[in-house]
């Protein structure tokens, strides 16, 4: 079993270019901040120092020119994670990690299509994305895939966010 660790509160910077995504859950920017931080506590790479990290809340439409443009994919997905490149430590500041960029239409397909809340869909995309950002990679096979599924099921069970992956 992953036991959370504690971190140093990380940077977290929010952007909302889609005005639906304020529905999704109540003070969204708090939400968005706890699951980042529930995905950084649960990793087991995270750096032991501060991080900065974006979030973008967006439309298909940007996510897809985004996919086009970085992966060679012209369609959206769910969430699209930019690891910043390595920089040196300075002391006292944040070490950018990187951005992480959700599409609002296909996360809320997607949360109805496997009949699960919108607000537990979200947060798992986050921690998702916020993993990718550390590394994490479920495309290099099954067993990269299943360790960072358990990180993603115990970092969303400090939230309140049932096993994603249970039938």
């Amino acid at each position: 079993m992953t036991i959370p660790r504690e971190i140093p509160a990380p940077e977290i910077d929010v952007a909302v270019e889609d005005d639906r995504w304020e529905t999704v859950v109540p003070d969204l920017e708090d939400f968005v901040i706890r699951a980042v931080t529930a995905g950084l506590a649960i990793a087991p790479d995270a750096p032991a120092d501060a991080v900065e990290i974006s979030i973008l809340l967006t439309t298909d439409a940007a996510v897809q020119a985004l996919n086009k443009t970085w992966r060679g994919k012209d369609k959206p997905t769910n969430v699209l994670s930019f690891p910043a490149p390595p920089q040196p430590h300075h002391v006292g500041m944040a070490r950018p990690l990187g951005d992480v960029v959700l599409a609002y239409d296909t996360m809320l397909r997607e949360s109805a299509e496997q009949s699960k809340p919108l607000s537990h869909h979200l947060a798992h995309l986050l921690v998702h994305g916020t993993l990718h950002l550390l590394g994490q990679d479920h495309e290099t096979g099954d067993a990269d895939a299943e360790a960072m599924e358990a990180l993603e099921i115990a970092a969303l069970g400090t939230l309140g966010v049932p096993d994603p992956y249970a039938d």
